[in-house]
């Protein structure tokens, strides 16, 4: 019996070995399968992201010049300014009783409404100050549409839309511009400014707001009457554009006059002007004038042609509707919850993940092995063209029906409501969205880095001989070859250098008037003080900025007069002032790209000009600034009430905005997003690609305030045109940050391969690129500046003479940038080309980048970016202060009488120690 039991043990024992067996098998192959699982995650992906950090499907943001008319009507008015509205209609009620006539407008006919008009702008001449704001605040409310006679938004549109047309037809725009020179002038006056500097209200800017809005109402219905091509204003859109690009009988263009504007508001000197209805008055201007996205291409390939290229065929804005956004990398806080998730199941570590993930990935192996053995079967013939299915996709328009399928329906999944549709499957092919190319500099570089290897002499000048080279180099020199490209820049750069050659014999075309001309020479005096205004005015508006450091008050047009007593009105001036900030960097965003593309086009030197001066006002460090935040929740940020926005304000019963009824715009909007906010972050991302390509120096700006990882969180905003931009400034500076920091990214370096445009013989990933030293930088920007300052003086004597005079801020800023520069330069490491000195996400290295730290908050710079005040102020640049290197020294007069004594010993007897030095 007692052996019985010991039998009975054993086998006990040796059963539950077989199934310990088992079961470790079983786990084998489970691992076996999900690591299998996983493989073709990073092969095949989803256009969402499993985390909850990646804020759910792509943006349906569409980019343009502008939002929807009555979007851009509505943000020229502050939630304050609803009480004026009243104004207007009792202004008008007036006005019609003392002319005897019905106060109803619709009921007037044509020869009547029109006797009405010529009667207000004769009034409008009066000396009675309040008399003639009665008739301009009575043209005010015929040009927003009579809103007190209507009962729905579309009527009220067509009523402005009719009487814009009579209002320019019988010359009120000329009028109130003549108005806005008076404001203007008596706005400057020392006494006036001296009471109302302390403590500026909407009540200081009353008469002014009511002549901006006509303006600006009837600039913009004109406009988009334009872009629909509506034949009532086919021939007013013509005169008025040339009304606009034409000088005022003062001389100045209008664009010029709010440019001073703003300059005056932030020297102090006007503290009363509202910031928010001139900056968008000058950027509906400027558009109107110069046009929009359409017309730049247009005149990009007729220039081309002319010259004798070949027009661009590729659009950026096409070419990324068909981009899916990729997922953002992962940060800290994403790896950590992927080690210790709070889901049954764990996901592997890893370096960085990816940047399109799957939603779910299923544990089971019941619900892995169908798909497991059908995708086996298929071999890796196909995985070039899965991974890059993942970047790119058909595009179909948000705004039409026939996007729900991909928006409203992203995962794909079966509908509930209606059978899916035969939908013919997507053929997506297996390539790149940019054709590669390369430039002439790239192909003579090639060629003699093969002459002095394989022949051992170079060949200066020849761009063509390929004697005693091998076969592939024959190969690859017609491949660079094929895909050569000649920008518009380059011919003008070509042209520019010849006429330097040879002054006399080199034949200089005449200078066509066009609109960027015209404007151009008008600003140029005037340009460094003009580029510091906007600049100051978008710091002042970003959200990053401190509000004790702003040297502006950019909310004189919002504050009222009375401050807020309960928690309704309170919740609703912050939201009006966070909407009133988001409008100015709309404004002034779009306004300073759109001088950048058609200054580039018109001719580069003029582009490189203002360029340069918003490099000299900090705007490199001012937009890393802005980007230094959670860049989701500010593109998420709806600060908006339906409600109070015009017209919705005065058509029809107006509800009680106080307790339940007071809804924000993101509790009633169907979009995720604020319109605005993503067009401004697109500009500016924008504005810092153009400042920086092909710009060195400018790069290590980008190294030096440590952009890599905020412009990693930009990546976040799923939104393929604004991570493009992102992924271009990337690209720029992976060179510079070290052999780590690429490592560590390799997924954002797959994305840069995949949705960046290739340039052929780029050694872009390995910072192996000759151009790269760093003690070229300084050469590089003076070198420019010489070439700009030689083009204005060839073609524009007097207005470059006015500009020097006047622009000591921006020569100052020069001056100090030759002295600083190097500092961003110190922490590149001894290597020449690799940056070992910068770790990983653009960190400093040890002794190197505590000295440049230490340097830069001897300056001001704390954490990498330049304080409020630094940015703010225009003897600053860079990261440096240069308020002495314009301080006049007078030299004795026996210093004069023994100059050439002094030089002889001082200068050319003076050994220079130069390794020592």
């Amino acid at each position: 019996m007692r052996w019985q039991q010991v039998f009975d043990q054993m086998n006990t024992i040796k059963s539950a070995k077989m199934q310990l067996g088992q079961t470790a098998v079983s786990v084998v192959y489970t691992i076996a399968g999900l690591a299998k699982h996983i493989h073709r995650s990073c092969l095949i992906v989803d256009t969402h992201d499993a985390d909850a950090n990646c804020d759910g499907p792509d943006l349906d943001f569409v980019y343009a010049d502008v939002d929807g008319y009555q979007n851009e009507i509505a943000e020229l008015y502050s939630y304050t300014e609803f009480s004026e509205f009243q104004m207007n209609v009792k202004a008008f009620e007036d006005q019609m009783e003392l002319y005897d006539l019905p106060p109803n407008w619709q009921k007037q006919d044509s020869a009547s409404q029109r006797g009405i008009v010529m009667k207000l702008v004769d009034q409008l001449e009066v000396s009675d100050r309040s008399f003639r704001m009665q008739a301009a605040r009575c043209i005010l409310y015929l040009a927003q549409g009579c809103w007190a006679e209507v009962q729905s938004d579309e009527e009220q549109h067509q009523i402005t839309r009719d009487n814009v047309l009579v209002l320019h037809q019988l010359g009120v725009f000329a009028s109130f511009i003549d108005l806005l020179n008076m404001e203007i002038e008596s706005a400057c006056s020392p006494d006036i400014v001296a009471v109302k500097i302390t403590n500026v209200t909407l009540v200081d800017s009353t008469d002014i707001r009511v002549i901006l809005s006509v303006l600006y109402i009837i600039t913009e219905t004109i406009r988009d009457e334009r872009e629909r091509g509506s034949e009532d204003y086919k021939e007013l859109a013509e005169s008025f554009v040339q009304e606009i690009n034409s000088p005022l009988p003062d001389g100045e263009l209008l664009a010029v006059k709010l440019l001073g504007m703003i300059t005056r508001f932030c020297s102090g000197a006007a503290p009363q002007f509202p910031m928010k209805k001139v900056v968008l008055l000058l950027w509906k201007v400027s558009l109107l004038g110069l046009g929009g996205m359409d017309v730049l291409k247009n005149l990009k390939n007729e220039y081309r042609m002319k010259v004798g290229l070949e027009p661009i065929i590729e659009d950026t804005l096409e070419v990324t509707k068909c981009m899916r956004a990729s997922s953002p990398p992962a940060t800290a806080t994403d790896i950590l919850e992927n080690q210790y998730p709070k889901r049954n199941f764990k996901r592997s570590l890893m370096k960085q993940r990816f940047l399109d993930e799957p939603e779910q990935i299923d544990m089971e192996m019941g619900g892995n092995e169908g798909q497991g053995n059908a995708n086996n079967g298929s071999g890796n013939g196909g995985n070039g063209e899965e991974e890059l299915s993942q970047y790119y996709r058909p595009y179909d328009d948000p705004s039409s029906s026939a996007s729900t399928t991909s928006t409203a329906n992203p995962n794909n999944q079966p509908s509930l409501t209606q059978p899916p549709a035969a939908v013919p499957p997507v053929q997506i092919t297996a390539r790149l969205p940019w054709t590669p190319k390369v430039r002439q500099k790239d192909i003579d570089q090639f060629l003699d880095i093969s002459r002095n290897k394989f022949i051992g002499y170079s060949l200066i000048g020849d761009h063509e001989s390929l004697a005693g080279l091998p076969e592939p180099i024959h190969e690859g020199f017609k491949t660079l070859q094929r895909h050569m490209y000649m920008s518009l820049a380059d011919v003008q750069i070509k042209k520019e250098e010849d006429i330097a050659r040879n002054p006399i014999s080199t034949h200089e075309d005449e200078i066509k008037l066009t609109p960027a001309e015209v404007l151009y020479q008008a600003i140029l005096p005037n340009l460094p003080q003009y580029m510091i205004a906007l600049l100051k005015v978008l710091l002042a508006a970003s959200p990053t900025s401190k509000s004790k450091t702003e040297s502006i008050n950019i909310m004189a047009d919002v504050l009222p007069k009375k401050m807020p007593l309960t928690t309704t009105q309170s919740s609703k001036l912050t939201v009006d002032m966070g909407r009133h900030k988001e409008i100015i960097v709309k404004a002034v965003s779009a306004i300073i790209l759109l001088y950048l593309k058609h200054f580039k086009i018109n001719h580069v030197y003029q582009f490189e000009f203002m360029s340069q001066h918003l490099v000299f006002a900090n705007c490199i460090p001012l937009v890393l600034k802005f980007f230094n935040q959670t860049i989701t929740e500010y593109v998420n940020t709806k600060n908006s009430i339906p409600l109070l926005d015009f017209p919705s304000c005065v058509i029809g019963e107006q509800p009680d905005l106080s307790g339940d009824s007071f809804v924000y715009g993101g509790e009633m909007s169907d979009k995720p997003y604020s319109w605005r906010n993503v067009f401004s972050c697109i500009n500016l991302l924008r504005i810092l690609n153009k400042l920086i390509k092909w710009k060195h120096s400018r790069v290590m700006m980008l190294v030096v305030f440590k952009s890599a990882p905020i412009l990693k969180k930009t990546l976040k905003v799923r939104h393929a045109m604004m991570q493009l931009y992102v992924l271009k400034l990337l690209k720029m500076q992976t060179k510079y940050l070290g052999r780590q920091w690429r490592k560590s990214n390799m997924k954002t370096m797959s994305a840069i391969y995949a949705k960046v445009r290739h340039r052929l013989n780029d050694d872009w990933a390995f910072g192996n690129d000759l151009e790269s030293r760093p003690w070229d930088f300084q050469a590089e920007e003076c070198t420019l500046r010489a070439c700009v300052d030689r083009f204005n003086l060839r073609r524009y004597p007097e207005a470059t003479q006015k500009c020097g005079n006047n622009g000591t801020a921006a020569q100052n800023a020069e001056n100090a940038q030759q002295s600083n520069m190097m500092a961003g330069n110190n922490g590149c490491g001894n290597n020449g080309t690799e940056a070992n000195g910068y770790g990983n996400n653009g960190g400093g290295g040890n002794g190197g980048h505590n000295q440049q730290q230490q340097q830069l908050n001897d300056y001001g710079v704390e954490g990498g970016f330049p304080s409020d005040e630094i940015l703010t102020h225009s003897d600053f640049a860079f990261f440096g202060h240069s308020g002495w290197w314009d301080r006049k020294v007078e030299l004795t007069d026996y210093f004069k009488a023994n100059y050439a004594v002094w030089l002889e010993e001082e200068v050319y007897n003076s050994q220079t120690d130069w390794d020592a030095l």
